[in-house]
């Protein structure tokens, strides 16, 4: 599909830069041809009214036998004179052509008496006009073979240069097609990928919930007290697929809504400290040390409720994930220009494999602990979401069976 995705880019694309380079070459050369033939037909009206040579001495013979005419003859003009049955009466010429070569002109332009008209005689381009006269006509010829020849040249360079530019567009067009389509396939793949973990996950609650209906169908008769068990297994599946579509409306709403943020300036520090008091019973009824260093007074424009909820996010991610009599540290300071959060917890680490995906949505690099925890591998992606609408940057480092640390860089 992307491949032929990238053909109709590429293709789209080479038809259009030829056809503006067709356009273009046509413009230069229609204008050089026009200007050329203009030249041609200005010379000889300005030789066909001044009588060029007539009455003038005739030249030199040309050598006899059969030579092409050199380049100083190709610069010559002549001028035939022929009664009304095209009979050559008098010949004038810087050089003495031959009888030969002027019946063969004559000839040339009796089939074709008009005002300005070309044929090719031995190798020879030449321009003619005729002009009647009261005993017949008078035909001013000029040589035209150095004009001819420039536009001859002019087309077989637009050819050359036209093939070597279009296949540097089409490596060009090929590789920048193929980087265009990246995002677009990388976008299609997190989307397929995005369906089927969703799937996925949906998937297991809805076993759970069919599996103790059935149990629940199967006992009828019992009292709804004998039958809590199935109905709490219902509930609790029921209340995580609830946790997951909501999770799942909120992507989609950050996705949707990045240019219709309400930002207004609020204290970071105060908000941060909110939501520690909040999380504070947890970590210690988890048996944790807990410890946190909040610079005060650090201002932020933004939304004030979304940084609460990437705070907690990740205070949430660390006390899931510390070992047991393990800790964690919360952290906000100005650092180097910028406003870092940083939550750190000791415990198994993540392995380096895994830094750059963990803020995938449903990525989880443990997924059987994750089960346990009853994650569904949202809560980064949303972290990942609110943080770059605010255009800051999160990432993580960790140290394997050691320590994992969460960075929050805020401008």
């Amino acid at each position: 599909m992307f491949n032929r995705l990238r053909n109709r880019l590429l293709l789209m694309n080479m038809i259009i830069i030829s056809l503006i380079m067709l356009a273009a070459f046509t413009t230069i050369y229609a204008i050089t041809y026009r200007n050329v033939q203009n030249d041609i037909h200005r010379e000889i009206r300005r030789m066909a009214d001044v009588g060029f040579l007539m009455g003038g001495p005739k030249g030199p013979p040309r050598p006899e036998g059969d030579f092409p005419i050199n380049t100083h003859e190709r610069s010559a003009v002549f001028v035939l004179k022929t009664d009304l049955e095209w009979n050559i009466t008098e010949a004038n010429s810087p050089f003495d052509l031959g009888e030969d070569i002027y019946a063969t002109a004559a000839e040339k332009a009796s089939a074709n008496p008009v005002e300005f008209g070309q044929f090719t005689m031995d190798g020879t381009r030449w321009a003619y006009s005729v002009s009647p006269t009261p005993s017949g006509y008078s035909i001013v010829y000029m040589d035209v073979t150095a004009q001819q020849t420039i536009l001859t040249t002019l087309t077989y360079t637009f050819s050359l240069v036209a093939i070597i530019m279009l296949g540097v567009i089409f490596l060009a067009s090929r590789y920048f097609a193929g980087r265009s389509i990246a995002p677009v396939k990388e976008a299609f793949e997190k989307q397929k990928r995005f369906i089927a973990d969703a799937s996925h996950e949906l998937k297991t609650p809805l076993a759970v919930i069919n599996t103790n209906a059935d149990v629940l169908l199967a006992n009828g008769e019992d009292t709804i007290h004998a039958q809590a068990k199935w109905l709490n297994h219902i509930k609790s599946e029921t209340e995580r697929m609830k946790t997951l579509t909501n999770d799942l409306l909120y992507l989609t709403q950050m996705d949707d809504a990045r240019e219709h943020m309400i930002q207004a300036p609020f204290d970071l520090s105060e908000a941060v400290e909110s939501v520690i008091l909040t999380m504070e019973a947890i970590i210690y009824e988890k048996e944790l040390t807990f410890d946190y260093d909040i610079e005060p007074n650090l201002m932020f424009t933004g939304s004030n409720e979304q940084m609460k909820q990437v705070v907690m996010i990740l205070l949430d991610n660390a006390i899931k994930y510390s070992n047991p009599n393990g800790s964690i540290q919360v952290a906000l300071k100005r650092h180097l220009g910028h406003i870092q959060l940083s939550v750190t917890n000791t415990g198994p680490g993540i392995p380096a494999e895994h830094l750059d995906k963990i803020f995938d949505r449903f990525y989880r690099a443990d997924t059987s602990r994750a089960r346990k925890n009853g994650g569904y591998g949202l809560g980064l992606a949303i972290a990942r979401s609110i943080i770059g609408q605010h255009r800051g940057r999160i990432f993580a480092k960790s140290v394997p069976n050691e320590k994992t640390t969460f960075y929050v860089q805020l401008n």
